[in-house]
């Protein structure tokens, strides 16, 4: 046979969307969206009850849609406000991903330290410091747990999450090279005067299956809002932190500054104890003493300028 003839009988692949509604990955409009809104009501009634069981704290969940396409352009498009997990259910679904506004774990963190509801207010977006992501695993654990109880997943396994992370962070996921349908689940939740959401990014090969139930309350009461709050303070603890002293010199003339050239000495303002002020990403904690220990120099520390308290809010951010 010729090239020509090859060329003719070539029969084109099969669109990938076509391929993927013949073999139960891609569902029509409205049976996604029902299965979409089950999710929602599934959150928007048994969230509030898990977070205000377990701390204290009253939220309120509320579905506002949900869109189809390729589960890597719907995470990409929900932007870099959100931080991510990647997670698995073992009998339901190998990966999904859960994705909670940056904004919620903001000022959540601000109530577990101690603020007041009522006096926080939006905060900037942001990404998510390292501490910030240790309180977003509660977070995506209690999402991931709600997910588990509402799905018809066989064996009682719990939900797999993997680490949070920021939109700029975020890990290939071994499926996101795939061309896989998925549908994102997007939720309002409300923290006070904070405006903020969650969502849900799961393949439809995984969602067309389930069936949404919603949950019987158990009555039992979670960790309490002391531990999550111990959690966060030891987070804060352990911590790595880099910090900056700050020595006075004798006061110079411009003129006499504009004239330095490499050899020259500047003397310390202080004539004998050398007062030193210790900070932390641009905050002053210490007043100090400059010192010498063998081939070191250091610094002593004489007395505290920010209480323990307003340390551990100001490293939290």
């Amino acid at each position: 046979m010729t090239d020509v003839n090859a060329s003719e009988h070539h029969i084109p692949a099969m669109e990938h969307s076509l391929l993927a509604k013949l073999t139960g990955g891609l569902g029509d409009r409205q049976t996604v969206e029902k299965i979409c809104i089950d999710f929602g009501q599934l959150y928007s009634g048994f969230l509030p009850d898990v977070f205000h069981s377990e701390t204290g704290i009253a939220i309120q969940v509320g579905y506002t849609g949900f869109e189809s396409g390729l589960m890597s352009e719907l995470v990409a498009d929900l932007g870099d406000t959100f931080s991510f997990v990647n997670g698995s259910l073992r009998n339901w679904s190998p990966n999904f991903v859960l994705a909670c506004g940056n904004s919620f774990v903001i000022s959540l963190m601000e109530l577990m330290l101690g603020a007041e509801a009522e006096t926080i207010e939006q905060p900037p977006e942001r990404q998510l410091s390292d501490i910030e992501l240790d309180l977003a695993a509660m977070v995506y654990e209690r999402i991931g747990n709600v997910l588990r109880s509402g799905v018809n997943a066989d064996g009682g396994f719990e939900a797999t999450l993997e680490a949070p992370h920021n939109a700029d962070d975020r890990s290939k996921h071994e499926d996101d090279s795939r061309a896989e349908y998925g549908a994102v689940i997007r939720m309002s939740i409300e923290l006070g005067n904070v405006q903020s959401e969650i969502a849900l990014v799961i393949p439809q090969r995984a969602l067309l299956k389930t069936r949404v139930v919603l949950p019987k309350p158990t009555g039992q009461i979670g960790k309490g809002k002391q531990e999550w709050t111990d959690r966060i303070n030891e987070q804060v603890r352990r911590s790595q932190v880099t910090l900056e002293a700050r020595i006075r010199l004798e006061k110079l003339t411009l003129s006499t500054i504009s004239r330095l050239a490499a050899g020259d000495v500047i003397g310390f303002e202080d004539a004998r104890d050398v007062s030193v002020q210790v900070s932390a990403n641009g905050r002053d904690m210490y007043m100090c003493e400059f010192g010498r220990s063998g081939e070191r120099y250091t610094v002593r520390v004489k007395d505290n300028i920010s209480s323990d308290d307003e340390i551990l809010k100001h490293l939290a951010g």
